[in-house]
């Protein structure tokens, strides 16, 4: 399927928040530990800051890539960028250290498509690379590209009228994941993978927000206490590592 023609797009150009986005990955993934320099991919990098706060950072030395369907770059500096037409990744495998897919997996395609979106970013990872996945839950409350509630709980053949009905477009264009599913596609792959709900929404209120005394709180919950709602947290994030 062709992602330029059939696919809206919703990348967000927010600088800032794209900025803070860029450090709370950093710090989900410890980038630190690894040894320099890095080859870090961006798939879907809409704005181009993720990959510019890369690519210029003050204390690492990373050498991105960035692709995505349509350039909607406001950043353009500092790093490469490649246009691509679907989940195929033109380069070889096992050539980069980090590999970064944020909110990207809901827009690829059908289930074929998201499937073949994991297995391109296991095959250009290296042996011991690491990667960085986040992706809406299936069943978030409200559904964050239309902020329609419910949206993603409906069948698939209900969410196009919804989303006409409330006047918010022509078509429904996404297609979350829930917990146990977007698990499923990920060992099939080959991932080693490990849920970082509880420190991802730790980095949220700390970086993100700002809400020092929320992160506080988040900090102190029990992980096995937190692994009980896994399924309901409204964003899946996770660290990947091959199998």
């Amino acid at each position: 399927m062709d992602r330029v023609t059939k696919t809206k797009t919703h990348a967000v150009l927010d600088l800032p928040s794209r900025r803070r986005k860029a450090l709370k990955i950093e710090r989900l993934l410890d980038l630190s530990e690894k040894r320099e320099p890095l080859k870090l991919l961006e798939i879907g990098t809409g704005s181009g800051v993720i990959a510019h706060y890369f690519a210029s950072h003050s204390t690492l030395r990373f050498d991105v890539t960035a692709v995505d369907v349509v350039d909607q770059r406001v950043v353009r500096d500092g790093f490469e960028f490649k246009l691509v037409h679907d989940t195929k990744l033109p380069f070889s495998d096992a050539l980069f250290d980090v590999i970064i897919s944020n909110h990207v997996i809901e827009h690829v395609g059908d289930t074929g498509d998201q499937r073949h979106h994991l297995s391109e970013m296991y095959r250009v990872m290296k042996p011991d690379g690491i990667g960085y996945l986040a992706t809406p839950n299936r069943w978030m409350f409200i559904e964050p590209h239309y902020r329609l509630p419910f949206l993603s709980w409906l069948p698939r053949s209900m969410r196009h009228d919804y989303v006409r009905a409330m006047k918010k477009g022509d078509y429904y264009d996404c297609e979350p994941l829930s917990l146990r599913t977007l698990e499923r596609h990920l060992k099939d792959a080959g991932f080693h993978y490990e849920n970082l709900a509880q420190a991802a929404l730790h980095e949220t209120f700390c970086v993100e927000i700002g809400w020092a005394s929320f992160a506080q709180v988040t900090a102190k919950i029990p992980p096995w206490l937190f692994r009980s709602f896994h399924f309901l947290v409204p964003t899946l994030v996770y660290r990947l590592k091959k199998g």
